[in-house]
Order: structure tokens, then sequence, then C-alpha cells
């Protein structure tokens, strides 16, 4: 089955649906099933515009959200606990269902066990699953500018207790240098 990758317009989910292989599985009465995989910390606007974009391509969207455990064995800290993670995705109005991501190697049986026709991802993860096309068709989609969990976590940074030290100590400085002055 052909993997596919589009641009970042409001559109692509259309665009790419175009190119999809689903046709044989509407036309015999069948739902066209997409599945997603991600962490979703820090629920935001990019995560809101992928799921909608996947959502076009079928008539069902199940997300994988990643747990705290798998995050842990990935080397990542979510802020958000997965158990939250997960009720914001499921609160979202593209989505029908969530599942938990526990391992890598689960994609594959979930897309056999929920007979998935779609495996659809940002397109930062790019030819990572291209070996899904056996059992479903691929597509990547591009990711939101300008937005990501990392990037909102990175400007969070300035607020850890290491930087807030160092402000602190910055401060302390120039009010010294300021009554000498004085």
């Amino acid at each position: 089955m052909p993997t596919t990758s589009a641009s970042h317009t409001p559109d692509v989910a259309r665009d790419v649906t175009a190119t999809l292989d689903v046709f044989p599985q509407r036309a015999n009465g069948r739902s066209v099933r997409v599945l997603t995989y991600g962490t979703f910390d820090l629920f935001h606007i990019g995560h809101l515009r992928l799921l909608e974009r996947l959502r076009v391509l079928g008539d069902h969207l199940t997300v994988a959200v990643s747990t705290d455990e798998f995050n842990a064995l990935k080397g990542k800290t979510s802020l958000v606990p997965y158990a939250d993670r997960a009720a914001l995705v499921a609160a979202c109005r593209f989505v029908d269902a969530v599942i938990p991501e526990n391992t890598w190697g689960q994609k594959r049986e979930d897309v056999v066990r929920l007979g998935i026709d779609v495996f659809g991802m940002g397109g930062d993860w790019e030819g990572h699953f291209d070996e899904l096309g056996d059992v479903c068709q691929v597509v990547y989609l591009p990711r939101t500018a300008g937005i990501s969990s990392t990037a909102i976590k990175d400007r969070l940074k300035v607020f850890d207790a290491e930087s807030l030290q160092s402000l602190k100590t910055a401060i302390e400085t120039a009010q010294q240098v300021l009554a000498r002055l004085a």
C-alpha cells in the first residue's frame, strides 16, 4: 500500500484523501479506520490540527497515547500524567477512541487487531513507519509550524530552580552595585 506525504495547508487531509486507496472499503459499506500515536504532552493547537486532519482521512480515528511508563523507557518525561493526557485527547471531537501506547512494537499488532486502513503520523516521523505499508496505508502529515511541546517546555525552563537562582544572584549583584553608586 502507498505511503503518502503532504504539505501543511489547512485542506491537506482532504488533498491526501484523494490519493488514498480507501474507496473499496467505503464502496462495500465499511468505514475507513485511522490510527495515530503520540505523547500529547501540553496539548496545543498543533495536536488539535493533526487530529482534525487525520480524522478527515477516515470515518473513525483511534489515538494511542504514550503511557508514562513507556515515556520513561524512551527517556522522556511528560509534565501531564497519562490519564490526563488520554482524557484531553478523548475529549477532542475528532477522536473516536483512545488506547494506551505501551511499547514501540505494538503498532503492527494494533493495526491488525483494530482493522486499521490508514496509519497517520506527523511529518517529523516520515519514513519511520513505512514497514506498516503491507497492512495499511501510511500517511505523514506536516507539523503545525511554530509550535511543539518541546518548544513550550524549552520556554518554561527559564523558570526552573537553577535559572531562578541565577536570576536571583544577578538581581542581588545589581542591587549591590546600585547601593554603592547611591
